[in-house]
């Protein structure tokens, strides 16, 4: 019932399959992937060059951190969606005279708009932690905006936001405590939400998991930071079980918005990114993490499912950075978030697209999870996932994502489902979730527990001891299952 049709030809199903892998990647309700273009450099190619850059790796939409008319007119006909940015230097004039904001809005959208794809605007970044002190012009500066774009008709195609740290929380572990800090909810956390509410925008934040591990690596297993396999953490407050940081932080947001009563608003994540390099104590700044942060990412956002919290809350994400930026100050990391070098060439490999992630599924990656990872099991002692371990359904992935794995693992990925067809020893119990936890595992023990073997989209998860469904036993290796 919940396997594959065995009297169809291999052929058939493998194409049947594939295209069924396909569409779950590249569905209409999963995430988006989108990059900061930053320039604070002064080796960069031309804006001409950077959109070419832009298409021809199927990116098709951007975020930059002003209004630049050059980069404004490259992007003009490329298909690619722009956000813009109202810097904070001028958010006391766009608070304070309205007639500004409407003379920046003639200049810097309409003039461009629509054959320059503006789908957003960013009024301010990180307003909170600016040493400036602007927090109190934010709201009046985002109204003043917006009214901009109602006298030219624009309101319904361009959105009003304002990236936030994830500083602007009190608490931020676990998730289900997630709440803003009490000096902020009341003069602008409430406003900017009721003002986000009301125009249907979503809230913009930025998160960056590698911050939270570099001052925690003691505590924070990097696999549960690089979004590799690991057992997951429980939230003690919520029962959910978390596999990665990055959906551990988002979540912090919404349950922070929901606790005070904005379930309603969505989140667009405008910054998240890991460091190529870093100075000595940097920890985790590499050039093998870095890929394996933003790869894993690309396939956790383009294969959908919301986070543990919101599932269905697919998320739109920008990488940080398109380019290593040269005249960036502080660490060196600072320095080298980028995808790329000024003269084009990758810093690394990874999938931004649909269908570069179907590529790389089908040919793992050392970037992107094709190689041994460790994770943590109790008492706090580390063990390779090459060991002992199995791989089982993860029941809040949800059945769509359950039964595509399932198909997956039982066709074109190999896996022995003999053991859970009608009357055989493991069909019973006869769910959705058991049959998907035989399946997982066997496909992960034919693949002798490589990693990036026990992912199937989010779906599965690695533990540490034998999973028991009814009597039917999972074999712990590929000569248990296969006879060598």
């Amino acid at each position: 019932m919940l396997c594959f049709l065995q009297k169809q030809s291999m052929k058939s199903l493998t194409a049947f399959i594939s295209l069924l892998l396909l569409s779950i990647i590249s569905r209409s309700d999963a995430g988006s992937i989108g990059v900061n273009y930053g320039r604070i450099a002064d080796d960069l190619p031309s804006a001409t060059k950077v959109v070419q850059l832009l298409k021809s790796q199927g990116i098709d939409r951007v975020k930059i951190y002003d209004s630049d008319p050059a980069v404004l007119k490259a992007l003009s006909g490329s298909g690619i969606r722009v956000t813009v940015d109202l810097p904070n230097e001028l958010l006391f004039s766009a608070a304070k005279r309205p007639s500004f904001a409407a003379s920046w809005v003639q200049r810097n959208v309409v003039a461009y708009h629509p054959e320059t794809q503006i789908e957003a605007i960013a009024v301010g970044n990180e307003v909170f932690v600016d040493p400036h002190n602007t927090t109190k012009f934010l709201i009046p500066a985002m109204r003043n905006v917006h009214k901009a774009l109602v006298k030219n008709n624009l309101h319904s195609a361009i959105k009003v936001s304002s990236p936030i740290a994830l500083s602007a929380l009190q608490n931020s572990y676990p998730s289900s405590a997630g709440s803003f800090r009490p000096d902020l909810v009341e003069p602008v956390i409430k406003p900017m939400l009721d003002f986000l509410r009301e125009t249907g925008s979503s809230l913009m934040i930025n998160v960056y998991p590698f911050f939270a591990y570099e001052g925690n690596s003691d505590v924070i297993p990097l696999d549960y930071a690089l979004f590799r396999e690991n057992p997951g953490v429980v939230d003690a407050g919520n029962g959910l079980r978390y596999f990665n940081l990055f959906d551990a932080q988002i979540d912090a947001v919404f349950a922070a918005m929901s606790r005070l009563k904005y379930d309603d608003i969505e989140i667009v994540v405008t910054e998240t990114g890991w460091p190529s390099k870093g100075d000595e104590n940097e920890v985790g700044a590499t050039v093998e993490n870095a890929p394996a942060y933003n790869g894993n990412l690309v396939r956790r956002i383009l294969t959908g499912g919301g986070t543990p919290l919101r599932r269905k809350s697919d998320l739109t994400v920008y990488l940080f950075a398109l380019f290593n930026e040269n005249k960036k100050t502080g660490p060196t990391s600072e320095r080298n978030y980028g995808l790329f070098y000024p003269d084009e060439r990758k810093v690394y490999d990874v999938p931004l697209t649909a269908e570069q992630l179907k590529h790389y599924h089908d040919n793992p990656s050392p970037a992107t999870g094709g190689r041994q990872v460790t994770s943590p099991v109790a008492g706090g002692v580390s063990k390779s996932l090459t060991g002992n371990t199995w791989c089982v359904a993860n029941a809040d992935a949800g059945k769509d994502r359950l039964q595509a794995g399932l198909d997956y693992a039982c066709g074109e990925g190999g896996a022995d489902c003999r053991p859970i067809q009608p009357g055989a020893t493991c069909y019973n119990p006869d769910t959705l979730e058991a049959h998907a936890s035989f399946a997982f595992n066997s496909y992960y023990q034919r693949k002798a527990r490589a990693g990036g073997s026990c992912y199937f989209g989010g779906a599965a998860y690695i533990v540490t001891q034998p999973p028991k469904y009814g009597r039917c036993e999972f074999p712990t290796g590929y000569e248990e299952e296969f006879g060598g």
